[in-house]
């Protein structure tokens, strides 16, 4: 025979006595001033407060007794049964009224779940009820993430498989993702489908913002490339022109200096001669022709020739010796060529002497074709007849080529280079 279990030994009304005998129960249930009083059947009071009776409702408020915590009685001793040929007193009939009722444990199905039939044959450990603790004792699992079997997935990824809380990636500071949300409480709940795609649409970008991006992406290179291109012919331009220049005027004069070169006739492109403007301080070569890529834009001054416009000589007796050159990028050599005044000088050195011509006059703003400005007697240059005369021209305003700009001059003084520098070279 198998020991009795603690809990059993605290029961309220204890051992066989909550079961025992009618004197048992009249000593314990029946006191004076029951329900039924002396007068009430006992079986058919019973009968009908049973029900209330294991609910708890009959000892409730009214009653001063608790509710009593049934045991099943199949872990006490079985009750003898007298045999008996009817009730031999009002009490006696109340056993199986109650049995019937399920205040017995033995008939109600939840108390005999909790309380499986116990073995006699072993005083083994009990694993079934020990699992049965185990199991209660686990902590309940979290209702599953709303928003349909795929936010709960994404929420399993993000809070990990073995647990975590939305919390604690708000308190990690990290980034909400398209299947979260903001709650009131701050803590990050996961969004629906629909609510995912909406914010995803709220922040894919509009047709026009990207047409907008694309064309300030067009702006902001062509600006760029507008730039470089400015910075190119206001400042690289120049220093490259003034180096080539620079080689050029070094060239020739040692050229003069060794004889190997002779006056005469020069292939296009080719220097001859030296420019000089001392108020402007200006040195600059001149070359046969007035090409743009062999002679303007390598910071040189060109002289009208046969191939364009021809004009004379410097040691031509009579005429006009007319030559171009930039006044803006590429060396602007005629870059201040309108700050001239009347009597300034302007030298022209070669190989065998210097040329030395007075400013006359200046004719600011001009058409490009207008080609009478580079006749032996210019009109609008002030000269009355044939002379040696020289015409600077150029493009007007600055920084464009719409018009053209013209200074005259008249030579003064021919002075070979045995003599030495002019005046004007040596001041």
């Amino acid at each position: 025979m198998t020991a009795l279990r603690p809990e059993r030994e605290s029961a309220p009304y204890g051992g066989e006595a909550a079961y025992g005998g009618a004197e048992s129960f009249e000593a314990e249930a029946f006191e004076p001033g029951a329900p039924f009083g002396d007068t009430a059947e006992p079986q058919q009071w019973a009968a009908q407060q049973a029900p209330q009776y294991i609910q708890g409702e009959w000892y409730g408020q009214q009653q001063p007794y608790a509710r009593p915590s049934f045991e099943p009685y199949e872990a006490y001793e079985p009750r003898p049964q007298a045999p008996s040929a009817g009730p031999q007193s009002p009490y006696d009939g109340l056993y199986e009224v109650y049995e019937g009722a399920g205040v017995h444990g033995g008939a109600s199905p939840d108390t005999a779940q909790e309380h499986p039939p116990i073995d006699e044959e072993t005083v083994a450990l009990r694993v079934e009820e020990a699992r049965r603790i185990a199991a209660e004792a686990e902590p309940i699992p979290a209702p599953p993430a709303p928003g349909g079997r795929a936010a709960r997935r994404k929420a399993a990824r993000r809070h990990g498989r073995h647990g975590g809380s939305p919390g604690a990636h708000g308190a990690s500071g990290g980034a909400q993702g398209p299947e979260e949300a903001l709650g009131a409480d701050g803590s990050i709940s996961p969004r629906s489908r629909i609510e995912a795609r909406r914010a995803a649409r709220a922040r894919k970008p509009s047709a026009g913002v990207i047409a907008s991006r694309a064309i300030g992406e067009v702006f902001i290179t062509t600006g760029v490339v507008m730039l470089l291109f400015v910075t190119y012919q206001l400042w690289w331009s120049n220093i490259r022109a003034h180096q080539q220049a620079g080689r050029e005027a070094t060239s020739l004069q040692e050229e003069w200096k060794s004889g190997k070169r002779a006056p005469g006739a020069f292939e296009p492109g080719q220097g001859f001669a030296i420019l000089h403007i001392p108020k402007l301080d200006v040195v600059v070569p001149i070359a046969e022709g007035i090409s743009k890529s062999k002679v303007l834009d390598r910071g040189m001054v060109g002289h009208y020739d046969e191939n364009s416009i021809k004009t004379a000589m410097p040691e031509d007796k009579t005429g006009n010796f007319g030559i171009a050159g930039h006044r803006n990028t590429h060396g602007e050599p005629f870059r201040y060529i309108n700050r001239l005044k009347p009597g300034d000088p302007i030298v022209v050195e070669t190989q065998d002497k210097y040329y030395v011509y007075d400013m006359a006059s200046i004719l600011p703003v001009t058409p490009p074709a207008n080609v009478s400005v580079l006749n032996a007697v210019p009109p609008g240059s002030g000269f009355t007849g044939p002379g040696r005369y020289i015409t600077l021209t150029t493009c007007t305003p600055e920084f464009t080529s719409k018009y053209r700009m013209i200074v005259w001059g008249k030579m003064v003084e021919e002075r070979p280079r045995s003599e030495g520098k002019p005046d004007a070279l040596v001041q």
